[in-house]
């Protein structure tokens, strides 16, 4: 088995790169340490780029059309990953996840419907909602033993009205793994009152020993009929610049729905030749070295709660068990959402994602990219203590 160096630093300014080359835009300042936009600073693996090298030799890009290729290597994957077996012919495609997300509201859902979300979340869920002209309903998670949680109760008043509810699974940026039984209430009242579930699965690849991710779908025929699950490789692989995601869609009635809109209305079924090369390269050889990122990335999350702890007592981390984002609980600073914003950029130098942009519940909270070498993560680190 091939070792890979996680630990390398890569210069990635000058590269059109959004985390870094946007910087004196975002954060009105060039130099900060930037752990905010979800991707890593990794090398995409060693087995996709020489996947897209080989078929770059062929020098003619031209129209394409994914072939089964495509549909096997998700097949697989999800069987292998994640124990749900699905079927090549419930796969349709979107060039990201978020632009899924606002495919299916406009397909599913009139101006005016209700749709609900859970904050804090990941916030273009707010905008896919907002900007066609539905109506937003939180349904906000509990904060429990350091672990958010979902409000049953809360969820079951607000479901009578609303045509359909987007979740984080796993949660972003709180990092829970929803499981079996959570999955199962909300479900339950979902299925009571029709509404259609849409649930983005973008990080299932990227859950901590012994969790395991559960697809929504997957718990039975009734919830699979009612569920659309928003996937991709781009977390997983670092390689959202290559912009194609996938859907899977067991109700035939719901499939061609969204197959309408995707092809006929907005004409975005072609996606690209680079991005389902990569997909099947990663899907078909990325199993090893996604088990090396995993436990790399367990020792980042480890350095931050020590630190911490040790450290930085005022700032609690809430422990993920997944994705490669820390949820910073920066209210004992004492600091409004303006102030703590403004401490992290010209105090620490730091460049993150503001808590309060993920909706109710994300006041005074600091979202951490840890997708980096440990030596960067401890910069980082020292700079908060250094700034407090």
């Amino acid at each position: 088995m091939m070792h890979y160096d996680f630990d390398e630093i890569i210069q990635r300014s000058d590269t059109d790169c959004v985390k870094y080359d946007l910087r004196k835009i975002v954060f009105r300042d060039g130099d900060v340490l930037p752990m905010w936009v979800a991707d890593m600073d990794f090398r995409t693996p060693d087995f996709i780029i020489s996947a897209l090298r080989k078929r770059l030799e062929h020098e003619i890009l031209g129209y394409s059309f994914r072939s089964k290729g495509f549909s096997s290597a998700v097949v697989n994957w999800m069987k292998s990953r994640h124990q749900w077996e699905i079927r090549p012919d419930w796969i349709s495609f979107s060039p990201g996840v978020v632009p899924a997300i606002n495919m299916i509201v406009l397909a599913f859902s009139q101006p005016g419907d209700k749709i609900i979300v859970q904050p804090p979340v990941y916030f273009p869920f707010f905008s896919a909602i907002e900007n066609n002209g539905r109506t937003r309903v939180d349904n906000p998670l509990k904060m429990i033993n350091g672990r958010l949680c979902m409000d049953f109760e809360d969820l079951r008043s607000k479901s009578t009205e609303a045509k359909m509810i987007i979740i984080s699974h796993p949660h972003n940026p709180g990092g829970s793994v929803w499981t079996v039984d959570e999955l199962q209430q909300l479900a339950a009242i979902c299925l009571e009152n029709n509404v259609l579930m849409i649930s983005d699965e973008i990080h299932s690849d990227l859950v901590y020993s012994p969790h395991k991710h559960i697809p929504l779908a997957s718990l039975s025929e009734e919830i699979a009929r009612h569920t659309i699950t928003c996937n991709a490789p781009s977390k997983t692989f670092n390689m959202a610049g290559l912009a194609t995601s996938y859907l899977i869609i067991p109700e035939k009635a719901l499939l061609d729905r969204y197959n309408h809109m995707l092809n006929d209305e907005l004409h975005l079924s072609g996606g690209n030749l680079p991005g389902t090369v990569a997909l099947e390269a990663a899907y078909n050889k990325g199993s090893d070295w996604l088990s090396q990122l995993l436990g790399y990335l367990q020792g980042n999350i480890r350095l931050v709660m020590e630190f911490c702890k040790n450290y930085l007592p005022a700032i609690i981390p809430i422990i993920p068990e997944s994705t490669y984002m820390v949820w910073l609980d920066c209210r004992n600073l004492g600091f409004t959402d303006e102030e703590l914003n403004e401490f992290f950029i010209r105090k620490a130098r730091l460049g993150l994602n503001e808590g309060r942009q993920f909706g109710p519940g994300g006041e005074g909270f600091m979202r951490m990219n840890i997708a980096c070498p440990r030596s960067v993560v401890l910069e980082a680190l020292q700079r908060l203590k250094h700034a407090i």
